[in-house]
């Protein structure tokens, strides 16, 4: 007979050897986020995720006392001064595989004491502070003991109170925190990203909450939830464009000056930059250029005439895991095919949509609504990249011939009208497809800085397939958005009357946009950006400039198998 009761089973440590090699040691605070939130600790030790907000500004401030170095830590052996003020100290080891930097070090007898500095108020809890606090300060005492101190207790100095608890290093907590440790070893070597949690108060405080889309995760996953609407944290950062010739751009303090013919024209403070973008023969200096990169603003490089060549970042994103799943799955034809239909599927809806909405003629629109929903059948049908082309083609096709009937009627009296009868490039041979095709360069540069901003190799693709010096996933993933941002903003600023006669040159049988004909024009696609939309899935109101981010991020965890599939972004 088996037993009705069988006894439970003690969770057995599983501690880890002694690192060798190139393994990294775990900092001290990485055990604080693990014991708080392990997919947080993940993405920030593993795929090195990073977002300030005002909690984290704060807390540098809070620590900007005590980061600076200041007295001496004695050895073991030597008497130990009870008034020993040691600050910002590090200490490691490799038996215990940790890391840690000490706010402040403390003597009381023969006891050395960490402090460590903590932001806020005291939390009136049983144990008198929360277990990550306990634990990133026991893991302070397991290192001084290891290097052969006594240390019993530390204490966690809140700032916001100015008040001190004392933490006892018993089994208990020593305990929990090997765990801890334990714990983001495994996950770290296992390579698994850990589930998200669900409709924690947790969430809404961190800082990662953009970057984890725990409710978004959730919804897309099956849950019966409403998302909250946790990542539309307004951004006041912006592009700056510099076109004029031979223009130069240097760094003052806390300001990037613009300088034309060695005077002075504008200004722009650093902290409100998002991007640099360079319009032809334009020179960087290397304190500027140092500047950015350190603050991680990309300088997207363009020609003269808008055609994008190339941005500059620093060292770039950490995540290779999410670049090892781009890869992988754009060698699979059943994954890019897969990827692809949906992709072109969104293109051709919103396409649709855009004609519906903007239409001006007073022809009937219901015969073309209706052959551009049979293009939308006809999408999952195709089997292969080249016959899912050619759908996407005959679509395009159709919207593109009755493109000019959502633009603005001229008056008889106006010399200067919008003609279009197809859509040309290379050089563009009217005005509209100069205007189109300098949008498209400019959602081609916004696209390629967002997938590398957010850990993707832009230039490997799974609809546009791989060609030197082709953005080909930016090209991809800004398919849907085609109609949504550079085609409309096109139409609004011919229809608003932002774009003039006198904004385009024309020489050699093609037409191009003067330097002021390209700022109007940029003025309109940085406002359309700008533009609020609720979104049609997750309910909540979001910018097309941040758009772009959580899309790249969905698609990301789609890539990384934890979504079952990728949420394209279809306008109602």
């Amino acid at each position: 007979m088996t037993e009705r009761n069988p006894p439970i089973q003690s969770e057995l440590p599983l501690p880890f050897p002694e690192l060798s090699g190139d393994l990294p040691l775990l900092p001290a605070r990485m055990i604080n986020e693990f014991q708080y939130c392990p997919r947080l600790a993940y993405l920030e030790w593993v795929q090195g995720e990073w977002r300030s907000n005002a909690d984290t500004a704060d807390g540098r401030y809070q620590h900007r006392r005590v980061d600076k170095p200041g007295g001496k830590l004695p050895a073991p052996e030597e008497d130990i001064d009870k008034k020993l003020h040691a600050r910002s100290v590090e200490l490691s080891s490799n038996k215990l595989g940790l890391i840690a930097r000490l706010d402040l070090i403390e003597a009381e007898g023969d006891q050395v004491i960490p402090v460590d500095y903590k932001r806020g108020k005291r939390p009136h809890v049983e144990k008198g502070a929360y277990d990550p606090e306990r634990v990133q300060l026991c893991v302070q005492g397991l290192l001084l003991r290891e290097h052969g101190y006594q240390s019993d207790h530390g204490i966690l100095y809140y700032v916001g109170s100015r008040e001190r608890v004392t933490v006892h290093f018993d089994d208990e907590l020593i305990a929990l925190t090997h765990k801890a440790i334990d714990g983001l070893r495994l996950i770290a070597a296992g390579g698994q990203l850990p589930p998200p949690l669900q409709d924690s108060p947790k969430c809404p405080r961190c800082s990662l909450v953009s970057i984890c889309l725990p409710d978004e995760i959730n919804f897309f996953k099956g849950a019966d939830i409403a998302p909250r609407p946790l990542f539309v944290a307004r951004d006041e950062a912006l592009p700056v464009y510099v076109q004029a010739h031979h223009a130069k751009v240097s760094k003052n303090g806390e300001t990037l000056e613009i300088f034309v013919d060695d005077k002075k024209v504008t200004k722009a403070r650093l902290m409100e930059v998002s991007q640099l973008v360079l319009n032809g023969n334009v020179y960087v200096t290397t304190p500027a250029l140092h500047e950015l990169m350190k603050r991680n603003i990309p300088v997207t490089w363009q020609s003269f005439g808008g055609w994008f060549m190339g941005h500059t970042i620093g060292t770039g994103h950490k995540n290779v895991e999410l670049r090892t799943a781009q890869y992988r799955k754009s060698f699979e034809h059943a994954s890019c095919l897969h990827i692809a239909k949906g992709l072109v599927e969104a293109k051709i809806r919103n396409c649709r949509t855009l004609l519906r909405r903007n239409w001006k003629s007073e022809e009937d629109n219901k015969i073309l609504l209706s052959d551009m929903q049979s293009d939308i059948k006809r999408v999952p049908k195709a089997d292969t990249l080249d016959a899912l082309l050619g759908v996407e083609g005959s679509a395009a096709a159709r919207y593109f011939k009755h493109f000019p009937r959502m633009i603005r009627q001229p008056d008889d009296n106006d010399s200067f009208h919008f003609d279009f009868t197809g859509r040309n490039r290379r050089p563009p041979k009217d005005p509209v497809n100069a205007m189109l095709s300098y949008a498209y360069s400019l959602l081609t540069r916004l696209w390629t800085i967002t997938l590398s901003a957010t850990g993707f190799d832009p230039y490997r693709g799974f609809y546009h397939q791989p060609r030197y010096g082709r953005p080909a996933l930016a090209l991809d993933m800004m398919e849907p958005f085609r109609p949504l941002l550079a085609d409309s903003c096109v139409i609004q600023a011919i229809n608003n009357g932002e774009v003039r006669p006198s904004d385009f040159i024309q020489a050699a049988g093609s037409i191009n946009l003067t330097p002021e004909g390209r700022k109007r024009l940029i003025a309109t696609f940085e406002r359309r950006l700008g533009q609020e939309i609720t979104h049609p899935l997750l309910g909540y109101r979001i910018s097309y400039r941040r758009l772009l981010e959580l899309q790249a991020r969905l698609f990301g965890r789609y890539l990384l198998g934890e979504l079952p599939d990728y949420p394209n972004f279809i306008t109602r």
